[in-house]
This record gives structure tokens, sequence and C-alpha cells, in this order.
């Protein structure tokens, strides 16, 4: 892996750059810092403190990097060094302890994603307070600058409510106005001394934060592509790179690209099984319904053939009642029109005198 030595020096460089342009102009440059030596010595300590941050973040890259070599060198893949505090989680995940040796090196592909996902998280932290520092020194320099602002302000009101013309003498005119100046003059300078400290020192730390942000890229970069091998050799188990048929390496991460395809297939077909579980079990269901259903129907088909044969049986009723009224009433006609014939027919009687 690339060593963090050449950032390391790369930011020293430039700071001695830094250094050398100060001494040329270290004359306009001590004025304007007595301009306001408060707020300047505090961008001045801010700058300081970022400055020691940022090179701290590249120097603490170092023992990582030798524990990774350490681990490359290693025939099974593990130390009994302790782990820097940045990869802890991949001690962790590979099992770097001292009754786990002889073991090789197996990471599945969300262990090493979640490995990358801790130390990117680890590393992203340091950045965020060099990144708050430049913001600080920005913010430190405006207000410098609008503090500066309103002492001119002040000073040039006061400049114009005590100018007189007097006795009309102009050289004690411009003798006031001149005194009269010196204060708004000091706030100018209390303004651009701020401003110049300030968006100078945010300079000088954006170009460290970046370089230490190169820094942490690189040692990402690499750890990732080794922990790509490592996972392709532990899902294969394999002493060697898997290769081409020409005979060259397969990159790392079509290795990963890969293997997480592997997975999401196996995912995809444990799916199918659980999908293909389900529709049996919805299978048997809507069969027993179907069963329940065709009972319901036979059993509704006999009420209705029941309720048929109840409308028949009162139909032929009333057809066998009405049919016996009819015969009863013609027999009664019968009846009287014989009757009436045989009164009709009988011998008269005389009627005694």
């Amino acid at each position: 892996m690339t060593r963090p030595t050449q950032y390391l020096f790369r930011m020293i460089g430039f700071l001695v750059c830094v250094a050398l342009v100060a001494a040329t102009l270290w004359r306009p440059l001590r004025d304007a810092f007595f301009s306001n030596p408060l707020l300047d010595g505090l961008i001045l300590g801010i700058l300081a403190v970022g400055v020691g941050w940022n090179m701290m973040m590249v120097r603490r890259l170092m023992p990582e990097v030798r524990w990774v070599e350490t681990i490359r060198q290693s025939r099974a893949g593990l130390t009994t060094a302790p782990a820097p505090r940045l990869l802890v989680p991949l001690a962790t995940a590979l099992g770097s302890r001292p009754d786990h040796r002889g073991q090789p090196i197996a990471l599945s592909t969300p262990a090493m994603q979640a490995v990358l996902d801790s130390v990117s998280g680890r590393l992203d932290e340091g950045r965020e307070v060099s990144r708050y520092m430049t913001g600080l020194l920005i913010f430190l320099g405006l207000l410098g600058t609008f503090y500066g602002l309103l002492l001119t302000v002040a000073a040039i009101a006061d400049v114009i409510a005590g100018m007189s013309v007097g006795s009309g003498d102009l050289d004690a005119m411009f003798g006031q106005l001149k005194t009269g100046l010196a204060k708004p003059l000091h706030g100018m300078s209390t303004a651009f001394s701020g401003s110049l400290f300030g968006l100078a020192s945010a300079l000088v730390l954006g170009f460290l934060d970046l370089t230490a942000g190169q820094a942490q890229n690189r040692f990402f970069n690499e750890l990732e592509e080794w922990l790509a091998e490592q996972t392709r050799f532990g899902a294969t188990g394999s002493a060697s790179a898997p290769t081409t048929e020409g005979g060259a390496p397969i990159p790392a991460y079509i290795q990963a690209l890969l293997e997480q395809t592997a997975e999401n297939l196996e995912s995809l077909q444990n799916l199918v099984r659980v999908s293909e579980a389900r529709r049996e079990k919805e299978s048997a269901v809507l069969s027993k319904l179907s069963d329940r259903l065709e009972g319901t129907a036979t059993q509704t088909e006999t009420l209705h053939n029941i309720e048929r044969l109840l409308q028949i049986l009162v139909q032929t009723s009333e057809e066998g009642r009405t049919r016996m009224t009819a015969d009863l009433r013609n027999d009664l006609r019968v009846l009287a029109r014989t009757i009436a014939a045989a009164a009709d027919n009988a011998p008269h009687t005389p009627k005694a005198p």
C-alpha cells in the first residue's frame, strides 16, 4: 500500500513556502497584525490547531498501512499485533486473534461492505473537524471586516460632527481633519487585517485539508481493492487469484461484482422457492374452498327441487279442488233438474169439495 509519508512531506513543503512568503512580507504583516491583535491572534491560533490536526490525520494512517502490510505478508492473513483504531472492525471480521491462527481469510461481500462503511465513517469524522475550522476562519475574517467598518463609520461621524470653520484658517482646518481621520483609518486597517488573516488562513488550511483527503482516499481505495481480493479468495478458497483464459488476472472490482451477482441469484432462488411453497398452499386452500362451494351448490339445487315439487303439489291440489267443485256443481245441477222433471210428471190429485 502507498505510505502517507509523501502526503506529509507535501504538506510540510507547502507550509515552508507559506512561511517564506510571510517572512518576505514581514513588515506589512506585522503592522496589519497589530491593528487588531486580539482577533488576528485568535485567527492564527485556530490556523495552528488546524495545521496540527490535518498533519495528525495523515500521520495516523501510518500504523494502519503497516498493519495491513503485515497481514498481506502473513500467509494465513492474521497477525498478533493489535489493530489500530481505524481498522478494529476489519480485525474483528478477519478474526485476528492469537487462537485463530492458521485459518484462511474468508470475507463475504456484506461483511466487506460493512467494514468499508465503518472505515469510511471514521475517516470522515476527522475531515468534518478540519472543514469546520476552515469555515470558522472565513467567518472570523468577515467578522473582523464588519467590526472594522463599524469603527470606521463611527469615527467618520465623529469627524464630521467635530469639524468647524472657526476663524477661517485653512491650515488649522486641515490639521483638524488630519487628526480626525486617524480613527477612521484605524478602523479600516482593522477591517482589512481581519479579512487578510482570515482568508489567508482559510486558504492554507483548505490546501492541507485537501492533501489529507487525498491521503485518506488513497488509503481507502487500496484497502477496498485488497478486501475485494480477499473476499474473492474467501469465497473460492483458492490460494491464487482467478485469471482469464489468456492468463491475465481478473480485476478486483469484477470479482466483487461476480460475487455480488452470485449472492443475488441465490437470494432470487430462495425467493422463488418461498413463492412456490406459498402458491402450493394457496392452491390447496382454493381447492378446499371449491369443494365447499360445490357442496353448497348441491344443497342449493336440492332446495330448488323441493321448492319446485311443492309448487307442483300446490298447483295439483288447486286443480283437483277446482275440478271436484265443478263436478259437484254439475251433479247438483243434474239432481235439481231431475227433481223438477219428476214434480212436473206426477198426477194431480183433485181437491175435495
